[in-house]
């Protein structure tokens, strides 16, 4: 008995601390990825780049910091060190959170943080030249208000999106990102597994996201980094419906959900039902079973992304849906690339020619929607190595036994 059969607090006895030995990036690694990306930008003609508050700021300096109405965010030219932008009154704080040192550039409540940017890059040497504007990359996730106001006093300068730099750095994982991942993808692949042995007739959606929420903190992580729970027909609409759902037998059950491990996130899907599957059930799963591995069997270094989402399309064909991206069928890209956002470069969707290389990360989720009915998504992770494509947690097995626990 794999579904159900356990009490709250038995399935919550199963699991215990995961983290032990998880080693979170240290300063070094966050100077090679500096030096790397500095590399990228003198080889193309990059002055400077502005890193947000966010997930690059940590990303290259190790300094945790939430974006709001204030600019606070660092300065990396392509020679040279690393400078930070911060309100005055949260120097100190800001100091206390950083790994990678760097001088503090502080503006005063009444000042313009944007005219202080300017007056950095100039003291840099990164003067503004009407004749030959110095490349200025700006955060693509910083909010407009800051790109604005920088583009206002930025004559002499050609400012443009950084992720050409951000990307660049961030698509391909080191040894150490994707240990912390897998890490991250054990804790909620053994969540998942409680989660499923607590259902039962009449539990709700609500119930088994507070479960696993507390399921989450009881293998190591401070929560739940998102979490779906979905019964019967609502499972049909990928990112959930409006309402709460209550559990029938026979429905199918779609549950999707992740954590974070220093920084890193995890992020699985498992589709089952309660109770007996029907033939309908059953055939709807096992397509989506076929069309998962083969994008995983497509996804070979080199190969450029949209084939892999590509070679998902032409099992589903074949399996009698939609080969684009009309319903019955998948109505959204095959995978996304996963690191210390959920959603990251690159993505395995239709016009994507970006090449696999070692170190990417992608989910492979090839969902099949089928409106008033059911959805199924089987979304497991897989890294690129130099010998080709390797699971972070395995696929589910079958319909009667998604974890491979009847067979153990």
């Amino acid at each position: 008995m794999t579904i159900g059969g356990k009490t709250i607090e038995q399935a919550l006895g199963t699991l215990s601390d995961m983290t032990g030995g998880a080693v979170p990036i240290d300063t070094g690694e966050h100077l090679v990825r500096i030096a790397k990306a500095q590399c990228f930008m003198r080889e193309q003609g990059i002055a400077a780049v502005y890193l947000n508050a966010g997930t690059n700021l940590t990303y290259f300096t190790g300094t945790k910091w939430y974006a709001s109405e204030r600019m606070v965010g660092a300065i990396l030219p392509a020679s040279g060190a690393l400078e930070y932008i911060a309100p005055r009154f949260e120097e100190c704080t800001l100091r206390g959170f950083m790994l990678v040192k760097g001088e503090v550039n502080c503006w005063e409540e009444h000042e313009s943080p944007y005219q202080l940017f300017i007056d950095v890059l100039a003291r840099m040497g990164i003067a503004p030249n009407p004749a030959q504007a110095p490349r200025v990359g700006i955060d693509e996730s910083a909010a407009f208000f800051i790109g604005d106001g920088i583009s206002q006093l930025a004559d002499g300068y050609a400012l443009e999106n950084a992720s050409k730099v951000t990307a660049f750095c961030r698509t391909t994982k080191s040894a150490a990102e994707i240990a912390l991942m897998q890490r991250a993808k054990d804790m909620t692949l053994a969540v998942h597994v409680a989660a499923a042995s607590i259902l039962r007739e009449g539990i709700t959606t609500v119930e088994v996201e507070e479960f696993i929420a507390r399921a989450h903190r009881k293998v190591g992580a401070s929560g739940s980094y998102f979490c779906i729970v979905l019964f019967g027909e609502a499972t049909a609409y990928p990112h959930g419906v409006s309402y709460v759902q209550t559990l029938k037998d026979g429905d199918v059950v779609l549950i999707d959900t992740g954590c974070k491990v220093n920084d890193y996130i995890s992020d699985i899907t498992r589709t089952y039902v309660f109770g007996t599957p029907t033939p309908r059930q059953r055939s709807v799963w096992n397509a989506e079973k076929t069309a998962q591995l083969a994008a995983f069997a497509a996804a070979q270094l080199g190969v450029a992304c949209e084939e892999v989402d590509r070679a998902a399309r032409r099992s589903l064909e074949a399996s009698g849906f939609d080969g684009g991206y009309k319903l019955p069928g998948l109505p959204h890209r095959t995978g996304h690339g996963i690191g210390m956002d959920i959603h990251e470069w690159p993505y395995l969707v239709g016009g994507n020619k970006t090449a696999l290389q070692v170190g990417m990360c992608f989910s492979n989720e090839p969902m099949i929607c089928i409106p008033g009915e059911f959805g199924v998504r089987h979304e497991d992770h897989f890294y690129m190595t130099e010998s080709g494509p390797k699971w972070f947690t395995e696929p589910a097995l079958s319909i009667d036994d998604p974890f491979a626990l009847m067979s153990a």
